[in-house]
């Protein structure tokens, strides 16, 4: 007889939880109060997973998914949780993994509000990956959480494809041509990049195909891929328009490149930046794993001297722009944070990457900066660093939640940390 019951709680990545026998299974686009019945399962992750279900009695939580292809697609696990309820839920996700209760902002706009999105291309469909099966792609006709445009970028795609002959990538063979086409868009400014991550380089005539089917963007980038890793990486040569695209976050411009990083959600990123600054204190502030300076130089427009430093040279290059571009009080640098002498500051600024500081935690508790403040998309990280290492000098004083990623069990965390007397 098939597993059946009620889905009681989720797990910490957002999957309702199933008590089956003596063991869980893990039920992904379900919530508490959903009552379930469990056909097929499979491991993965070392965990039991539903590989299909049928929903008998669906949860008061519930509300309507507007997209089409949810329910397969793995963009949003938690788009058929009504807003209010998915906020809920994150703070208490939040709370009982790092013991932090905290307030949340959710997002000004729910819909459309992604800036960048990556479109695998393949021989099993163009679109995003299927949740829990790698070699699944949802053969997209749109995308409610990045734009109202999906369908024009991706009838743009298929259009040049089918012109060209290129071949789109074989996820089992890990062969072919053309591997994704990523799409950023500048929610405020209106400007679009388009960006094909290719593992051949373009002939002349394929080239002036490309730009005359993306004739729209303001920025087309063509990016070699020498490996077959299943990412949206390569390196990118400019074939038309700007080199940047421009996005505006109140009186601040950002430059985007194809190899910078950039918050995702345009429309949650000021209330990201006015958490960080609410929380920032003093005169001078460092500001590592600086990016491209989107912190940093947001603080530097309110008056605070801020220096940068950052791994990756190019991130470096183009923060130096946005400082010139803003006309503010900022410098940024090459450096490991964890290699950084931390000198006479009176506020750090972190925002590590998912692994979270691990070494450069203990640079932070033999300095003398009194007052850190930590924002991580990943709280287990946080909670590690936290405990292993800034707990002997730091106590937590503040922290607070924005909802950068509207529909998925994810959310920022900005916390603030003060020096123990």
């Amino acid at each position: 007889m098939p597993p059946k019951g009620e889905i009681k709680a989720l797990s910490g990545d957002g999957l309702g939880m199933l008590k089956a026998g003596d063991g869980i299974i893990h039920v992904p686009f379900t919530y508490p109060g959903d009552v379930v019945s469990v056909g097929r399962t499979r491991r993965r992750f070392g965990r039991r997973m539903a590989a299909d279900f049928e929903l008998i009695e669906p949860s008061r939580l519930r509300g309507s998914a507007r997209c089409l292809h949810f329910g397969k697609c793995g963009g949003c696990l938690w788009q058929g949780l009504k807003y209010k309820e998915q906020l809920r839920l994150k703070s208490k996700l939040f709370e009982r993994i790092t013991g932090i209760s905290a307030p949340v902002k959710g997002s000004p706009q729910i819909w459309n509000f992604r800036n960048v999105s990556n479109f695998i291309v393949t021989t099993g469909g163009i679109g995003l990956k299927e949740y829990g099966n790698p070699l699944g792609v949802v053969n997209l006709s749109e995308c409610r959480t990045f734009s109202k445009r999906t369908p024009e970028y991706l009838h743009a795609l298929r259009a040049f494809l089918s012109e060209t002959g290129l071949e789109p990538w074989d996820l089992k063979r890990k062969a072919g041509e053309i591997h994704y086409l990523q799409v950023r868009e500048g929610k405020f400014t209106g400007e679009v990049m388009v960006n094909l991550i290719a593992h051949t380089k373009p002939l002349e005539e394929v080239a002036e195909a490309f730009r005359d089917y993306f004739s729209f963007a303001d920025s087309l980038y063509w990016s070699l891929k020498t490996e077959g890793r299943d990412d949206p990486r390569g390196e990118p040569e400019l074939l038309g328009g700007e080199p940047f695209i421009r996005e505006r976050i109140e009186d601040v411009t950002y430059l985007i490149h194809p190899n910078s990083f950039f918050q995702t959600n345009s429309y949650a990123l000021g209330l990201l930046l006015r958490a960080v600054e609410g929380f920032t204190n003093g005169e001078k502030v460092l500001d590592l794993y600086s990016g491209v300076g989107t912190f940093g130089v947001w603080l530097a427009k309110r008056g605070f001297a801020v220096e940068g430093v950052e791994l990756n040279p190019f991130a470096v290059e183009v923060a130096r722009k946005n400082v010139e571009l803003n006309v503010v009080n900022a410098r940024f640098r090459v450096g490991r944070a964890e290699e950084t002498p931390i000198g006479d500051y009176d506020t750090a600024i972190v925002d590590p990457p998912r692994k979270g500081l691990r070494e450069a935690a203990e640079l932070l508790v033999k300095s003398g900066v009194e007052r850190v403040v930590y924002v991580s998309c990943n709280p287990k990280a946080f909670r590690l660093d936290y405990e292993n290492h800034l707990k002997k000098a730091y106590r937590i004083e503040d922290a607070i939640l924005i909802d950068m990623f509207p529909h998925t069990p994810h959310v920022e965390a900005v916390v603030e940390l003060r020096r123990k007397i």
